[in-house]
């Protein structure tokens, strides 16, 4: 199994994983990415009308191997209310 590092960045600044996430292959990944994200969003939405987290994933030698972001955008129709 390989250690994969997700850095998030949720507009708090960035965190940086200092400890890692073994996962038995590449393609556990985008799973595994999915999972933080949808933790973060369920704890911290909304907090304004536009909000990105992102994850930044690194591999065991440092490299980046993959950026996922998701974005949350509210935008109010009536604005007269």
């Amino acid at each position: 199994m390989n250690r994969y590092f997700f850095d998030l960045h949720n507009g708090d600044g960035p965190v940086r994983d200092e400890e890692g996430t073994r996962l038995p292959s590449r393609e556990a990944v985008p799973r595994e990415i999915a999972r933080i994200v949808l933790d973060i969003a369920r704890d911290e939405l909304p907090v304004s009308d536009r909000t990105v987290i992102s994850v930044r994933v690194r591999d065991e030698t440092g490299r980046t191997i993959s950026v996922a972001s998701l974005i949350y955008n509210n935008e109010w129709l009536d604005r007269d209310q």
